[in-house]
């Protein structure tokens, strides 16, 4: 029985990445986590590398909790913080709109054109790398490729929406030659909750 190569990506190391034409601007707009913005910007580009996407400006803003939670009460209607937003800011020329006002990705596999901007929190994945025991830049990064995953047309409203990204963002993860994210809590002690 032959596997299916559905989710698999051509590698493509960060040294590797080109931009094909991609204007990525990025800042820090928080303060209590380090994070290196050289780094995350190549790592960001890689990505969109192994996600054919050319031709496009996204912008990325990295912000505290409280930042993030006042735009999630604005655009959501959710109050609290959120690990990351992203808007689509592709005219509708450009942008194949679905139902749910999000792009759709091309039958053909190139992305051209999207504009975006994708906000994530630095406190959340700080914290959240905590729990899942490891790297707080990559759970901003992966944060950033869920957001990405968004303005290429992917959805997570549905079961097997979900199931669909979050094989996508480990596939991208892996591609770009990073661990992909764990998502099982370690095992806690009767004690601990």
């Amino acid at each position: 029985m032959a596997v299916s190569n559905q989710y698999s990506l051509p590698r493509v190391s960060p040294q590797q990445a080109t931009g094909s034409g991609n204007k990525v601007f990025l800042c820090n707009r928080q303060k209590k986590n380090a994070v290196c913005l050289k780094t995350l910007k190549h790592h960001f580009l890689a990505a969109m590398d192994t996600l054919e996407i050319t031709d496009s400006e996204i912008s990325l803003a990295i912000v505290s909790d409280k930042a993030i939670a006042v735009l999630h009460e604005k655009w959501l209607g959710i109050s609290g913080p959120t690990d990351v937003l992203s808007f689509n800011l592709s005219s509708p020329k450009h942008a194949q709109s679905s139902g749910d006002g999000k792009q759709q990705a091309s039958g053909n596999g190139k992305q051209q054109e999207i504009h975006g901007e994708i906000i994530a929190s630095a406190e959340t994945a700080s914290r959240e790398a905590h729990v899942y025991s490891w790297s707080p830049e990559y759970e901003l990064l992966y944060y950033l490729i869920h957001g990405l995953l968004h303005l290429i047309g992917y959805d997570d409203q549905t079961p097997s929406a979900r199931i669909s990204i979050r094989r996508k963002e480990r596939a991208v993860m892996r591609a770009i030659g990073l661990p992909t994210p764990p998502r099982r809590r370690p095992k806690t002690t009767c004690y601990e909750r």
